[in-house]
């Protein structure tokens, strides 16, 4: 079935079930769609709101979150239904291009019934208010061009949690460049964590570039498991482990993975360039580079798996 047949952003959507049951959409423009086939809730939920470790928030201690590619909510949506009781004091702020995503996912019964009354109250808001504002929680919906929406965060406004999950980079390769993935770096408070299901190397060296240390996301129940599937990206603070609900530590493949070409970062000095010309600017440095070649680290690595 497609949803709103021309729209200026994310172009035609077409709805489709993902194996948990729960709904998703493709992007027509983006030639992509929101959530793997393993679920978009359960995805939702093992990649986000469980390594975010919301527990670490009990008795009152603030919690501050960005959201970045809002979309049909799930992401913010699961980290709100895992808050630990007594909530603590949440400030969230969002980023997103198409208001019809969401829109489309409250007129779902399915999306409905996953989640509580008071989550859905938010998501609610958010949709019709952009954002909401409650005793101990507030939220603000920027609606835009996520580079330039960043901008509009206060400057001295950090986040212990960011969700990042924008088209993949070959996709939408506005929203993993060197500067934009500085920016959400630069936005992290001591401890903060983004969350990404990108495995891609590009992203993971412009993260460590900018000073965070690096884990590997665990399968969500039903996906297809592989050797990563996903990326926690922390900021240097309390300690943290190597292993922990939702992550490892990067295997020896995954750091060889980030001397290969594939390491390249997308680059967009003046963050307004558009996808072709972002990509275009890679390839090149690419062909131009003294890294290995990423089919010679697939074939080494596949040598020692089998041999």
């Amino acid at each position: 079935m497609t949803l709103h047949d021309c729209g200026p952003d994310l172009g035609a959507l077409h709805a489709y079930p993902t194996a948990d049951g729960s709904f998703s959409l493709q992007s027509e423009r983006f030639g992509e769609a929101f959530h793997n086939s393993a679920g978009a809730r359960n995805e939702a939920i093992a990649k986000f709101a469980v390594p975010a470790q919301l527990e670490r928030f009990r008795n009152g201690t603030a919690l501050r979150v960005l959201d970045v590619c809002v979309g049909l909510g799930y992401n913010s949506a699961a980290v709100l239904e895992a808050l630990p009781s007594p909530a603590p004091e949440l400030m969230w702020w969002g980023l997103e291009l198409d208001r019809r995503p969401l829109e489309l996912a409250l007129a779902q019964p399915h999306f409905r019934s996953s989640w509580s009354t008071s989550v859905l109250e938010i998501l609610e808001q958010m949709r019709d208010h952009g954002g909401w504002h409650h005793t101990c929680s507030r939220g603000e919906l920027l609606w835009g061009d996520a580079r330039r929406m960043l901008q509009m965060i206060p400057g001295e406004q950090h986040f212990d949690l960011i969700l990042q999950d924008a088209f993949s980079p070959q996709r939408c390769p506005e929203l993993w460049t060197e500067e934009f993935l500085a920016g959400l770096a630069g936005r992290l408070a001591p401890g903060g964590r983004l969350l990404t299901y990108s495995r891609s190397a590009a992203v993971r060296a412009s993260l460590r570039r900018n000073g965070l240390t690096l884990l590997s996301l665990l399968p969500a129940p039903g996906e297809r498991p592989g050797w990563s599937s996903g990326t926690m990206a922390v900021r240097p603070g309390p300690p943290i482990p190597d292993a922990g609900p939702g992550w490892r530590a990067l295997l020896a493949m995954e750091e060889e993975h980030l001397h290969t070409r594939a390491a390249v970062p997308f680059r967009d000095p003046s963050s307004a360039d558009d996808s072709a010309a972002i990509l275009r600017r890679r390839s090149l440095e690419q062909a131009s580079c003294k890294l290995e070649a990423t089919n010679a680290w697939q074939r080494r690595w596949r040598q020692d798996a089998t041999g």
